[in-house]
């Protein structure tokens, strides 16, 4: 569940503003009576939906990237810390890295690649 809240955080904020938008609006004057009541069904199932199959493409990503570098497979990561020459850091066991937790690490790198972050070449 931790690992829920951690990936798609930003997306249930994203929906609680949106919900909040649908309650304004479908309680104007202009509305007929009980829209606030669908409306809010309707955009809590569609929202609900979106984001659980976020969730599982995400986790079902992981799963892969994780079984693939266990496999000797090289994985692709997003660096983030050099924005204009290597945008990519190459993964690989042999190369001393290692997975902890949900986490690549590597004594020569300084910091940790999250698995969601990554694919497999």
């Amino acid at each position: 569940m931790k690992n829920f809240f951690y990936l798609e955080g930003a997306y249930l904020i994203i929906g609680g503003i949106i919900l909040l938008v649908t309650l304004f609006v479908s309680t104007r004057p202009f509305m007929p009576k009980g829209a606030w009541k669908k409306g809010l069904f309707w955009v809590s199932v569609v929202l609900a939906v979106l984001i659980g199959a976020h969730y599982k493409l995400t986790t079902h990503r992981m799963k892969t990237v994780q079984a693939a570098f266990e496999n000797g497979k090289t994985i692709l990561c997003e660096s983030r810390m050099q924005r204009k020459v290597a945008q990519v850091v190459y993964v690989e066991k042999a190369n001393e890295w290692s997975l902890k937790d949900d986490n690549f690490v590597s004594p020569n790198y300084v910091r940790p690649f999250f698995s969601a972050r990554c694919i497999v070449k």
